[in-house]
């Protein structure tokens, strides 16, 4: 059975010296590379980029996104009707979504100014060879 996506959940310590946020069951050992997604406007949709053998973690550093997945049956010829997990996350959360390998995804900012931090368990030479682009209106709701 292959993996399923799973939400880590953190947490924050508040006190007079301010907030500590935390993810602490985030195993980063995997992790070979992070890059940060800026949304200035709420209209725009990053979709759909898939990725075969490489697996993702993202948090939200700032704002809130909708994050859509579908687990690919076919990367040549993806059914458009796959299901489609649907994350709303939120800065204030803490928490990390874990997208495994097989996974294609859709984000969209739902605030101004929204900021993804995505970490990837492959290096960039890796990445341009396990990157799987479809149309943004490919898969239906």
């Amino acid at each position: 059975m292959e993996a399923k996506p799973q939400l880590i959940k953190g947490g924050k310590q508040t006190d007079a010296r301010g907030t500590v946020c935390f993810v602490n069951e985030f195993d980063m050992s995997e992790v070979k590379r992070f890059y940060c997604i800026k949304h200035p406007d709420t209209s725009v949709i990053r979709a759909w980029r898939g990725h075969q053998i490489e697996q993702r973690w993202f948090y939200i550093a700032k704002g809130t996104f909708e994050i859509k997945l579908v687990e690919i049956d076919d990367w040549k010829n993806p059914d458009r009707n796959l299901e489609q997990l649907i994350f709303v996350l939120k800065a204030e959360d803490n928490s990390v979504l874990h997208i495994p390998r097989g996974y294609a995804t859709s984000l969209q900012a739902l605030n101004e100014n929204s900021e993804l931090m995505v970490f990837a368990d492959f290096g960039l030479d890796h990445a341009k060879n396990d990157d799987y682009l479809f149309p943004p209106d490919y898969f239906r709701a």
